[in-house]
């Protein structure tokens, strides 16, 4: 099946929230299920070795039959070595032009930028879409920097040149601002994983997402 690169509700896994591997492919089932449109696999040193391999290989099965994408952040080698739809890569890890030369024309390219500087300096020929973040205090991401809030957001949304998803923070009693910035979509940790009810907590975010767009056109 085609994928496609919908930013709408972008689910970035956590094996401690989720629950380990199986943890993480039940979540993506449900989630996708109720609306989620794309899926990164990101472990804060949850995962090593193999285990990196065979979560990943889980969740492409998983979604192989979905129009969903799965991305992969920062390890290039698990995402060549499942053929993943795409990686996702931050400022410290290896250049989007080196990065694009190892993954090829093919798959799709993520990039995190969190100040005006970096994404000044952002290749757009080489990026499919950009990760815009933090937005808010988030405990999900160690080294994240330091929350830009939704004025910094609103400004580079107007000066982004390709899509991108707003991270950081967002749950279901702050995504409507998000939303209403005008960015293509949000990207969530805590907001699905480890949710009591994941379909509900899904739902609910889709509900919001359609809710604060159709106040912006009005």
């Amino acid at each position: 099946m085609k994928k496609q690169l919908n930013l709408d509700l972008y689910l970035v896994l956590d094996p401690l929230l989720c629950g380990g591997i199986n943890g993480m492919v039940n979540t993506t089932q449900i989630a996708v299920a109720n609306g989620v449109t794309a899926v990164q696999l990101r472990s804060e040193q949850a995962l090593t070795g193999k285990a990196w391999y065979h979560a990943a290989l889980a969740l492409k099965t998983a979604l192989a039959d979905t129009p969903v994408p799965l991305f992969i952040n920062d390890h290039i080698d698990i995402a060549l070595a499942i053929d993943a739809d795409g990686v996702h890569i931050g400022q410290s890890d290896l250049p989007v032009d080196v990065t694009r030369r190892l993954i090829g024309k093919d798959k799709w390219l993520g990039f995190s930028v969190s100040n005006q500087e970096q994404l000044n300096a952002v290749d757009w020929q080489q990026v499919d879409y950009l990760g815009i973040g933090p937005i808010f205090p988030t405990s999900t991401k160690k080294d994240a920097a330091t929350a830009m809030g939704i004025e910094l957001l609103t400004q580079q949304v107007k000066l982004k040149k390709c899509p991108a998803v707003a991270i950081g923070g967002i749950d279901i009693n702050n995504i409507s601002q998000v939303i209403q910035t005008g960015i293509d979509g949000v990207a969530v940790v805590s907001a699905i994983c480890g949710q009591k009810n994941v379909a509900q907590a899904t739902a609910s975010l889709i509900n919001k997402i359609q809710q604060a767009r159709q106040e912006k056109i009005l």
